[in-house]
């Protein structure tokens, strides 16, 4: 996806270096990674990204780098099944690949991708798949459709509000940021607040979390987190997330802290819906452990899964639309028109 190698992307351009992206576009069987996966190739030789997770990888990055020294941008057909020797078996994602290699973005849509991200603002960007691969780039709307070209809508990030600028917060937060999760950690606390412990990628601020939420409405794709231990600050996030509409609400504590959590806003409407002890059991004991168990929980929960063991599961292993319609592949897959949100 455009969006995790953009920061890679923007470097290089801001080095001065030409970077060739490689996409892909269509395959006609399964595969380890989805439609609209992106690979970024520097001139210094340097890469990010895959568009198989490890298969086809090399050939791609040798194509990409003819294209860096001139040849022509194009389709390029491509699967693990032609580097099999004959008595090798044929792996389960051995499906022929479509990738399409081009020069990254002109100035002026480079410029536009760039900022919609930092200011994180939805939108669409859209690469032909015929000569001359011609980008653009338009406000995001449920209505974008291809065009004899492949479409990415790139939405806003999810937010994550974590309430409470404690320790666990901060290695949450920087956990989630890697996921992609715009990072919200309120606390009322002054001292929590101005202690700086918090990665620079999440937003702070010193507010009560109910007044915070009252300005700032979360929506079905954002999660909340109170982690505070102070039940003046989580009673009050947890009442008015539950109020509102955020995806996932969970609470920190031990199984008799949540009791007695619950019993304490007993006739709270939605309290069915408030998660604790939050996070999966894995066992773990450290903060990242604890951080883990807690994104995993969420994670699983947007997609509408258990969070069990994959081989216990015949649940496909990438979540589908009826998870989170904004990761879904749209349009036939191997055909020539495409529409991606991300």
């Amino acid at each position: 996806m455009l969006r995790e190698v953009w920061p890679f992307v923007d470097g290089k351009r801001q080095a001065g270096q030409s970077v060739v992206l490689a996409r892909l576009v269509a395959r006609d069987g399964p595969g380890s990674r989805p439609l609209g996966a992106t690979m970024a190739i520097a001139a210094d030789g340097t890469w990010r990204g895959s568009v198989s997770g490890g298969c086809v990888e090399a050939t791609v990055v040798e194509t990409a780098r003819s294209v860096l020294r001139g040849a022509a941008p194009h389709i390029l057909p491509v699967s693990l099944g032609d580097h099999l020797l004959p008595w090798e078996d044929r792996p389960a994602c051995a499906a022929t690949l479509e990738v399409l290699i081009a020069p990254g973005p002109p100035a002026p849509v480079h410029r536009a991708i760039t900022e919609a991200l930092a200011e994180d603002r939805p939108v669409t960007v859209r690469i032909g798949r015929r000569p001359p691969y011609r980008w653009s780039v338009t406000p995001m709307t449920g209505g974008d459709v291809a065009d004899d070209g492949f479409v990415e809508q790139l939405p806003s990030r999810r937010r994550l509000l974590l309430v409470g600028a404690t320790d666990l917060a901060a290695v949450l937060a920087e956990m989630a940021h890697r996921l992609e999760w715009a990072v919200v950690v309120v606390d009322p606390r002054p001292d929590h607040v101005a202690a700086g412990a918090m990665p620079p990628t999440a937003h702070v601020a010193r507010a009560w979390p109910d007044s915070w939420l009252a300005e700032h409405p979360l929506g079905p794709h954002d999660a909340v987190v109170t982690l505070s231990h102070d039940p003046r600050i989580d009673d009050r996030a947890i009442r008015a997330a539950l109020g509102g509409d955020a995806g996932h609400v969970a609470a920190l504590g031990s199984r008799a802290t949540h009791a007695q959590r619950t019993r304490r806003l007993s006739g709270q409407p939605g309290l069915h819906r408030l998660v604790g002890p939050a996070g999966l059991d894995l066992g773990g004991a450290s903060l990242a452990e604890a951080a883990l168990s807690i994104l995993a929980e969420i994670v699983a929960a947007q997609n509408r899964r258990s969070g069990r063991r994959l081989r216990e599961s015949g649940l496909p292993i990438r979540a589908t639309a009826t998870a989170d319609p904004r990761l879904t592949p749209a349009g036939p897959v191997g055909g020539d028109d495409a529409v991606l949100t991300s």
